[in-house]
């Protein structure tokens, strides 16, 4: 193999000619002096069009590439500029790296596989460039990748959701294939307004095939999906109409541990510590248990570890108004595996037991549901749920995690992309 042969395979590059290499080993560096083959020159950097010279650019520069074992690879070449009859005055492109990248190829595909697969301090050290480069990076192979790909190409049953990505109440919206399980779009922004961008790409041709859509209860997503999919049918999540009653036995169960504390501190025992054969104080019981239940109410009765079981057992002989908040929880989540030829009279009964029940927080849970009944039924007939959503957003607020310190939206959501979307990069020489 001749020696331009073997540095163009080591550096992973293709239709580009090596005029020289020089090593350094102060600093432990090679550069590679090379310039595109023939048939590659003279090109705009952004649409790779031939395009007639403009100047030499800024003189010759250098794009990273992979390390060679512990030794540091650049490619170093001249940088002239083309007048474009679409972008004007570009820089000329180059066959090993993209427009505007201080990066070959090889090496920004083996950051961007690192960033979905391993963690941010591993990414930096292995690779050696700041976090700031690695959003840099995967924000442009992800670009290269969705101009190349119809990522909304066949949806018919979506799912719709929002996750916090920042503090400030800072969220993306989300869209999910329920047939696929993947992440086909994310933009920043909870609103219509934002959600109405996914439509317009989306076409009106292709909103009309959607068929099924799952969301939570917000009114903006309903609004929306109304308007550009007015034939889908819309379903409740089951997954959240389960975590209103939840939420709302759990306040249930908070005012009651309010209510024993009060009571023990309008009833101390004293100062000091008590005696060993002192009888235990009543009202100070009741608030340990109170504290120590709340996992039992929340879990599902087959679930339940035998310590928990007497727990609930303890809360249905001392406190009625919570065990029947209780009971009114796991009766709605029973409604929700009904068959839909039993489903609309049970969640009818339901509803009159829980607007009778003179708890306030299961009475406004009652109105809620009496609101969303239709969809809610929906879910139950056509099977439908946000679980698939659900399970994506635990994997996005993981990715976030991984992701802090991105200044910009655009990095997180690429790096969500390319590890939710089905289109992970792969490690350069790999097939």
């Amino acid at each position: 193999m001749r020696d331009v042969s073997l540095w163009r395979c080591l550096l992973g590059v293709e239709e580009t000619v090596i005029e020289g290499i020089e090593f350094d080993p102060a600093a432990c560096r090679v550069v590679v002096s090379a310039r595109p083959a023939a048939r590659r020159r003279g090109r705009c950097g952004r649409c790779r069009a031939p395009s007639p010279g403009y100047d030499a650019g800024r003189g010759r520069r250098r794009w990273r590439a992979l390390d060679l074992g512990t030794v540091r690879a650049f490619i170093e070449a001249a940088a002239p500029r083309v007048r474009c009859r679409t972008h004007g005055v570009v820089v000329a492109h180059v066959p090993w790296a993209r427009h505007g990248a201080g990066n070959t190829h090889g090496f920004e595909q083996q950051v961007a596989w690192l960033a979905t697969q391993a963690s941010k301090s591993t990414v930096t050290a292995l690779m050696r460039v700041a976090w700031r480069t690695v959003g840099a990076i995967i924000t442009r192979v992800w670009a290269e990748v969705e101009a190349s790909l119809d990522l909304l190409e066949g949806l018919r049953r979506i799912g719709i959701d929002e996750v916090s990505y920042r503090r400030g109440r800072l969220f993306l919206s989300v869209i999910v294939d329920h047939d696929t399980g993947r992440l086909v779009w994310a933009q920043p922004g909870q609103s219509k307004a934002t959600l109405q961008k996914f439509f317009d790409a989306l076409g009106s041709d292709r909103c009309a095939r959607i068929s099924h859509v799952t969301a939570d209860s917000a009114g903006y997503i309903a609004d929306a999906v109304g308007f550009n999919c007015p034939d889908a049918i819309q379903a409740a999540d089951p997954f959240h109409v389960v975590k209103w009653a939840n939420d709302a036995l759990g306040e249930v169960r908070l005012q009651a541990w309010r209510d024993a504390r009060a009571a023990v501190r309008a009833n101390p025992r004293g100062r000091g510590r008590p005696r060993k054969d002192a009888d235990p104080h009543p009202e100070a019981e009741r608030l340990k248990a109170l504290t120590r239940c709340r996992y039992a109410l929340w879990k599902n009765p087959e679930n339940l570890t035998e310590k928990q079981s007497v727990q609930l057992g303890w809360i249905a002989e001392t406190d009625p108004r919570l065990y029947r908040a209780y009971q009114l929880k796991e009766g709605l989540r029973a409604v929700l595996k009904l068959p839909i030829s039993d489903a609309p009279e049970a969640i009818d009964r339901w509803i009159a037991s829980a607007t009778r029940c003179q708890i306030p927080q299961f009475v406004a849970l009652a109105t809620t549901v009496r609101n969303q009944r239709g969809p809610i039924l929906l879910a139950i007939e056509h099977g439908l749920s946000n679980g698939r959503t659900e399970s994506v957003n635990t994997k996005i607020r993981l990715r976030t995690r991984m992701a802090f310190g991105f200044k910009n939206p655009d990095a997180l959501i690429a790096i969500l992309m390319l590890s939710l979307g089905g289109h992970s990069p792969s490690l350069p020489g790999r097939r």
